[in-house]
């Protein structure tokens, strides 16, 4: 199934975290959080100002972002996790 955000949002596939510590200790599912990093697979053409124009968006499919916790509503496609979210909620980009 294909999806395209409208306006400013955008589609975050989450990244997996490290099942391990730096110690070496194993980390079980049920006492791992959520990862706040993922990449993004699609994203809208922006959204419109005041006067009608459309503002261009700060990221781009590929990039890898940070994004607030409760960000997004998720939503599964094709079996797998995703995010939609706006702009807004996206903290920074990874390089």
């Amino acid at each position: 199934m294909k999806l395209k955000p409208l306006n400013d949002r955008v589609l975050v596939k989450r990244l997996e975290v490290e099942e391990k510590t730096a110690g070496g200790i194993y980390i079980p599912d049920s006492a791992k959080e959520k990862p706040l990093k993922g990449e993004v697979v699609a994203a809208g053409p922006g959204k419109l100002d005041d006067d009608g124009k459309r503002v261009a968006m700060t990221v781009k499919v590929g990039d890898t972002v940070l994004f607030a916790k409760y960000a997004g509503s998720e939503i599964a496609i094709d079996g797998e996790e995703n995010l939609v979210m706006r702009e807004d909620d996206i903290l920074a980009i990874v390089e």
